[in-house]
């Protein structure tokens, strides 16, 4: 089975689009991938300047099996352009693997992906496998494990999977009714996805990502995640217009080296763990939040 070709979205971040090439090229398997660039086009007259000259680069890019570039003449916004090259390369190909432009990937990032995407194609329930991991100590045996919920920060899938996105979310109206799966929807309470979801809907953001993660809950899919992080996002420097908050303390190991593929099934030691991780920030953030509005008046 050919590699799975691999979907990067850039816009107008040149430093950062230069960084996770770089960091592509420094995998082994980069000389057997096709690379595939997806230019957004630019949101205003100020970021023509910076989306050129992220063009320039990309159109130069060596070290690939081969290179397609795609540039838009007007703005799709990511999740636009992020569902409409999934949705090209899927067609093609069956496979892909995403990366957006922030993302700096570990050396063995490309690997597992293909390791991973290979093992587990006819295995229905898995829907995603994920480069990114949380910054949980786990103590397993397994250098990877499933979990019940995506992540956006470099990650692949199969056809088979993506033909259950539902860019229309209507797995909402379940969740708005049923208190109890509205509850695991959001990590037990750990994150609230729900208000997310809601926001979609409003048209307060436009996310794929959250989309997606519906479309994998309502269809009760896993997803596979290494036991240390192959993904640093590099985006938490207010250049993006999408990643705001904190950035996750997050360090990859360039000597890990995930071989040891588990059976599908969530495992539950990890997901509680990585449940008690998000509710550890978010308590300390709830009282900045209400510091703030007392201090507003």
């Amino acid at each position: 089975m050919p590699h799975a070709p691999i979907a990067l979205f850039v816009y107008n971040r040149p430093d950062h689009t230069r960084r996770a090439v770089e960091s592509m090229q420094r995998n082994e398997l980069a000389a057997n991938s096709e690379l595939h660039v997806f230019s957004d086009g630019p949101r205003n007259q100020e970021a023509v300047g910076q989306v050129l000259k992220v063009r320039e680069y990309i159109r130069g890019i060596e070290g690939f099996a081969k290179l397609a570039v795609y540039e838009k003449d007007c703005n799709q916004g990511l999740a636009g352009s992020v569902i409409d090259g999934v949705n090209r390369l899927l067609e093609q190909y069956g496979r892909v693997i995403v990366v957006e432009d922030d993302l700096v990937i570990a050396p063995q990032f490309l690997s597992f992906m293909n390791v991973a995407l290979e093992r587990y194609r006819g295995d229905t329930q898995v829907m995603q496998v994920s480069g990114h991991m949380f910054p949980v100590d786990v103590d397993i045996d397994d250098d990877a494990f499933f979990l019940p919920f995506t992540t956006s920060w470099g990650w692949g899938t199969w056809a088979r999977a993506w033909k259950y996105f539902d860019p229309a979310a209507k797995g909402h109206a379940m969740l708005k009714e049923d208190q109890s799966r509205r509850r695991v929807f959001d990590m037990d309470g750990a994150y609230d996805y729900f208000a997310m979801l809601e926001a979609q809907l409003a048209g307060k953001v436009d996310s794929w990502a959250i989309r997606w993660y519906l479309s994998v809950f309502i269809n009760e899919g896993i997803v596979l995640y290494p036991r240390k992080s192959l993904v640093t996002n590099t985006g938490f420097d207010g250049s993006g217009t999408h990643t705001r908050g904190e950035a996750l303390d997050q360090v990859v190991d360039p000597d890990f080296v995930p071989t040891r593929l588990p059976l599908p099934a969530v495992n539950i030691k990890v997901r509680d763990q990585v449940f008690a991780y998000f509710r550890s920030r978010r308590k300390p953030m709830a009282r900045l939040r209400r510091l703030a509005a007392r201090l507003a008046g």
